[in-house]
């Protein structure tokens, strides 16, 4: 039976970044098994190999294995598969082991072979002859020095479990004897329950006012260990009772909640069941297994496919190397016109498109200012849970749940990182707002994918229901209403509308200040038409700039102006009949009890006829091919 270990095999691993175990050309590694014991469904030992040791841990699928006692405590086995994992809050690593194969069963004790000098040979020489002449021995022929025999039994994992179960404190005992469920498993129906769980994202305490009164409530993000995500909220009593217990990035055990049908308007997580814990519900931090849950679960959407996310009620990730930081700004939030801090940040990725993140309170103050401090190093960083808005096109914003990473450990991180030193630095960027790339990958924000004809909006009547709906299309201007309300007047700060204040001069109700003077805006309607049909599109200021191809302040002017000739008149003559590319955005509205068709546009372009005729081409090739 074989009693030897790979000298030298851990610390080859560790300091091999790029380490795959299922390399044929590898050396074989085989370790021996120390401090075995059960975290749940799964086990976790201390991987030795004569010199250096490393904590690791079994999948669940080799648990069987450990309770027949084919794997034992200071047992020896060849590892096939693993992989090595951070511990990213001790900065150390851990393997984490798929396929395994016993070598030898339990030794005598554990193995050694670390070198010794003269004087230690010499005084080992000694008490081995001492051993010796008490019939004992415990030199093993491959050099391995063991510590002296002792009266041991090979244990299987039940008899290890009985023995710890034994000697430890009653609250340790009480985390060992618990049946730990994976959060897949759970449903509103199900009895008592107990979850291992991470803290991935941490809400603000929100208050609250309703018939019922008054309250508080925040909620959390939490992932088990196979990456599953539920969100649990808490009310009042519960919310300050675990509010400063909960700590972003522990682990801890939770039983006594409840579960139901997650509600798809508020949800952050993929799961069809959310969580709500009261006062009665019991939280236990799990310390010292903080290393087996994973960190925050991403899923990132890259910049150039944010398109179809506008104005959509999902939520989504996003990492990006930061180009610019501007200085906080005040904002006076509209409901209770208080001042909040804001502060943008524009990211860019490999798809070389940017998009401005808007960072809000805390984040703008905390998390902003240090990004400002390092905007010259070009940091990555990684966004959890933003909203996705039209302004300028595509805009992004933190709410209350968002969590931002900085230079986060990820391999997109790393990835992203390298593009961005390698040929990031000198390429040309365009902002993902300006939806005018047709060259964009899979874009589905570019004027030359998702391309549609006017008669399949037209003929759809109920398109846009429910949520708005996006589509690129061509046409011509075919008339623009001279007689419309074709603008409004807007405050210079913030474009809200204003009012003409009683004395002189202009109120603008979201800043909360008069002005003597007010800017015009666009707002005004469109007819649009193709070769299958027509349709009227509102349009808003910088896309009717675009359109009209003046401002409205300057329009305004012409109106004004006398003269034979008609100048407004002509302006908007030659507005029509010119050929553009819209990316337009279909809702439904209800007026005087009737459903209605809305069609916004959302960005504007003139026809670039290269790239259109190499979008002919393409559409042609694909009905022959079809």
């Amino acid at each position: 039976m074989q009693t030897s270990v790979t000298p030298d095999a851990i610390s080859a691993v560790l300091s091999n970044p790029s380490f795959d175990s299922s390399s044929s050309d590898r050396s074989e590694i085989i370790v021996q098994v120390v401090d075995l014991k059960p975290i749940g469904n799964r086990y976790t030992f201390t991987a030795n190999d004569g010199k250096t040791k490393v904590k690791a841990m079994f999948t669940a699928s080799l648990t069987p294995e450990i309770i027949s006692g084919k794997i034992q405590n200071l047992g020896l086995i060849r590892l096939l598969e693993f992989t090595v994992n951070d511990i990213s809050s001790k900065s150390t690593k851990y393997f984490l082991v798929t396929k395994c194969e016993e070598v030898s069963s339990a030794l005598d004790s554990e193995i050694n072979l670390e070198g010794k000098s003269e004087e230690e040979e010499e005084a080992g020489e000694a008490k081995r002859q001492k051993l010796d002449n008490s019939s004992v021995s415990d030199v093993v022929s491959t050099g391995i020095t063991l510590k002296p025999k002792q009266e041991s039994v090979a244990k299987s994992a039940s008899q290890i479990i009985t023995e710890q179960r034994g000697n430890v404190a009653p609250a340790a005992r009480m985390s060992m004897t618990r049946r730990v469920h994976p959060l897949v498993s759970l449903n509103p129906y199900q009895g008592s329950w107990t979850i291992k769980v991470r803290v991935t994202n941490k809400g603000v305490m929100r208050t609250y006012k309703n018939p019922k009164g008054e309250g508080c409530v925040f909620n959390v993000e939490l992932t088990d260990e196979e990456g599953t995500q539920i969100q649990a909220t808490m009310f009042n009593d519960a919310a300050r009772k675990f509010y400063d217990m909960f700590q972003l990035g522990k682990v801890y055990y939770i039983s006594r909640g409840s579960l139901k049908l997650a509600n798809k308007q508020f949800k952050t997580v993929q799961n069809d069941y959310e969580m709500t814990l009261n006062e009665n519900a019991e939280v236990e931090e799990a310390s010292d297994e903080e290393m087996f849950v994973p960190e925050t679960k991403f899923n990132f959407v890259p910049i150039e496919e944010l398109g179809m996310h506008v104005n959509q009620k999902e939520l989504i990730d996003l990492i990006g190397v930061v180009q610019s930081v501007s200085p906080t700004m005040s904002i006076r939030r509209r409901t209770d016109n208080e001042m909040i801090p804001k502060r943008d940040i524009t990211l860019a990725d490999e798809s070389k498109r940017t998009v401005v993140v808007s960072l809000w309170n805390n984040l703008a103050t905390g998390i902003g200012q240090e990004l400002l401090d390092m905007a010259d190093k070009s940091p990555v960083i990684a966004i959890k849970s933003l909203k996705v808005g039209d302004f300028q096109g595509v805009s992004l914003s933190t709410i209350s749940r968002s969590n931002v990473v900085i230079n986060p450990e990820s391999p997109e991180a790393k990835k992203l990182k390298s593009w961005f030193d390698s040929e990031g630095k000198g390429t040309s960027m365009s902002s993902i707002g300006s939806g005018m790339s047709p060259s964009a990958k899979n874009g589905s924000w570019s004027m030359y994918t998702d391309r549609v004809p006017l008669s399949q909006i037209t003929s759809n009547p109920s398109l846009g229901e429910g949520k708005p709906v996006f589509f690129s299309t061509r046409g011509y201007i075919s008339f623009i209403k001279p007689d419309q309300t074709m603008w409004y007047q807007a405050c210079k700060t913030c474009s809200k509308k204003v009012t003409e204040a009683m004395d002189s001069g202009y109120w603008c109700e979201g800043c909360q200040k008069k002005d003597e003077e007010c800017s015009l805006r666009y707002i005004m309607v469109v007819k649009v038409s193709d070769s299958t049909g027509e349709a009227w599109f509102s349009s808003f200021n910088e896309e009717a700039e675009k359109i009209i191809g003046c401002s409205a302040d300057e329009l305004n002017k012409l109106r004004s102006e006398g003269g034979e000739v008609n100048e407004f008149q002509t302006k908007l003559k030659e507005a029509t009949w010119s050929s553009h590319v819209f990316r337009i955005s279909v809702t439904q509205n209800e007026y005087n009890g009737e459903k209605r068709q809305r069609i916004t546009v959302k960005a504007v372009a003139p026809v670039d006829f290269a790239a259109e005729s190499r979008f002919l081409l393409q559409d042609i090739s694909k009905k022959n091919n079809a």
